[in-house]
Parts: structure tokens; C-alpha cells; sequence
């Protein structure tokens, strides 16, 4: 569930008065007394401006995911690192996951997004054609013209073929007929 900022900041000004608010319907007051305490420890280590939701979120550099993985390594808790720096601790479970596996480069961001299927391939529209200058122009009005031509030739060899297939066929089945005959 996602709370605004102000129902945030008064549930943590009530739970350093000793209360709790009333538990939202849908979810466990176990559960919510401890987003609460969670609320609280992000307060104190970050201040109140972490629980306003961002608007989107922080690009991290691999220098400084190397930094808080460090920090686990060493012996700090995750969540006590998470909550120093306002992130969640799966986010850090997944850092220190690949720096154990990978090294350094496990915690390089990827590029996201489907692969082109053909990098080298250039995309076709973006760019209006250039003007062709005038010997430009005829050399394709003449490469054309030569195109007709060899479609016409191809046309008429294919049509002669035809012709001539049809004609083997029509001696071969006269001589068929001629050999039942005797």
C-alpha cells in the first residue's frame, strides 16, 4: 500500500508520543506497526524528506553501490545500510548477490530494453532525402530505362520458354498416341 507524506509523518509523530495509529483495512496491524518503526529509522537516519515519494529514482554509480556493498561486507546490517541511505534492503541484497558473483563489474548498470535484433542497421525515415543535383537525376532516369529493358527480355525469353516447353510437350504426347495406335 502507498501512504502519502503526511500520514507518514503523523504516524511517526505519534509513535514518539507511545500510540499507534488505526490500523488501515486490508493489512495485518503486526505488519503495519512495523512499517511504522521502519518510518521512524528512515527518519532518523536520512531525516523527514525521505518518506516523500521521489519522483523518480536515483540513478546509483557503480562507485557508490561499491561503497554500500563495503559497508555490508565489513559487518553492518542491511538494513541498518539501506535505511542510512533511503533505499530498500532487496535493492542491497541484489548489489552484494553480484558483487559476490560478478566483482565490480556485477554492479555496472545494464542498458535496458530489447537488443536490436541488427545494431548496424540504420533506421529508415528519420532523415527527409537529400535533393539529387541534375547529372544525379538522369543517371536514374537512364539506370530506368535499362531496368524496363531487362524486365522486357526476361518477359520474353520466359515467354519463349514457355512456348517451346509447350510445344515438346505436345510432340511427345502426338508420338504416345501414335505407338498405342499400332
Amino acid at each position: 500500500m502507498r501512504y502519502s507524506y503526511e500520514f507518514k509523518r503523523k504516524c511517526v509523530e505519534m509513535y514518539y508520543q507511545g500510540l499507534y495509529p488505526d490500523t488501515p483495512e486490508g493489512i495485518g496491524s503486526t505488519e503495519f506497526h512495523r512499517t511504522i518503526r521502519e518510518w521512524v529509522r528512515i527518519e532518523e537516519a536520512c531525516g523527514p524528506e525521505a518518506l516523500k515519494h521521489k519522483g523518480q529514482n536515483k540513478v546509483w554509480s557503480p562507485e557508490d553501490k561499491y561503497a554500500l556493498v563495503v559497508r555490508v561486507l565489513a559487518g553492518e546490517s542491511y538494513t541498518a545500510v539501506a535505511l542510512s541511505v533511503g533505499i530498500s534492503k532487496g535493492m542491497l541484497y541484489q548489489w552484494v548477490r553480484k558483487y559476490k558473483i560478478y566483482g565490480y563489474n556485477g554492479l555496472i548498470s545494464k542498458p535496458k530494453g530489447r537488443k536490436s535484433k541488427d545494431p548496424d542497421m540504420k533506421k529508415i525515415g528519420t532523415r527527409a532525402p537529400k535533393k539529387l543535383n541534375e547529372s544525379e537525376y538522369e543517371e536514374l532516369i537512364r539506370l530506368r530505362a535499362e531496368n524496363e529493358v531487362i524486365k522486357k527480355e526476361i518477359a520474353l525469353r520466359e515467354e519463349k520458354e514457355a512456348a517451346q516447353l509447350k510445344a515438346k510437350k505436345q510432340r511427345s504426347s502426338n508420338n504416345s498416341v501414335k505407338k498405342d495406335t499400332h
